[in-house]
């Protein structure tokens, strides 16, 4: 792995505001997780919005900027990985007098993303390189897991049980998923022939 930061060029290795604003996201996330636990669901809610937001900013201006990076572009899907994954772990571990996410809908997301990352090793040990770029489709599943966890933040800060909307809107989230997970498997297949 040293070797590989080693080939990299100078200006790939330099830290930017986007990648400040990725690493700072990346911060937040135990302070959310800990705000979960002790359930405090606005702060919660709203550390997770100012989380959120940066992710939209860091790439804005990566691209405004012409300041994208090898190192930013593969933090920022580690940054939004960390932070989605760390709030559903939170949801299923920890008790609450509303609904939970079910452990198995935690399992489920995990074991996508570690089919993705095992996916990208593995097409990086056979091409030498990784030229994955998100989808739409990938995108749009990002947003719509960290619209669902705001959702479920202001559930539980104003103790609103909508158990219909929930049933709805954790199996949007699960069809997305899958999905997505379909998409990117197939855009790595092809890519490996």
């Amino acid at each position: 792995m040293i070797n590989f930061f080693k080939k990299l060029p100078p200006h790939e290795k330099k830290i930017t505001i986007s990648t400040m604003l990725t690493l700072g996201r990346i911060a937040l996330v135990p302070c959310i997780v800990g705000a979960m636990i002790i359930g405090w669901w606005g702060t919660a809610c709203a550390l997770f919005c100012i989380a959120s937001v940066t992710d939209v900013l860091d790439g804005y201006l990566a691209r405004r900027f012409n300041e994208k990076t090898f190192f930013g572009a593969c933090l920022d899907p580690i940054a939004d990985k960390l932070l989605i994954l760390s709030c559903f772990f939170t949801l299923a571990f920890v008790q609450s007098p509303l609904f939970t996410i079910p452990q198995w809908f935690f399992v489920l997301v995990l074991v996508k993303e570690l089919i993705l990352i095992g996916g990208s090793v593995t097409f990086y040990f056979v091409k030498g390189y990784i030229d994955i770029q998100p989808t739409l489709l990938g995108k749009s599943t990002t947003v719509v897991q960290m619209c669902f966890i705001i959702w479920l933040f202001a559930c539980y800060f104003f103790n609103w049980l909508p158990v219909k909307t929930y049933a709805s809107m954790l199996g949007i989230v699960l069809v997305l998923v899958f999905a997505s997970l379909v998409q990117y498997v197939r855009i790595g297949i092809g890519q490996l022939k």
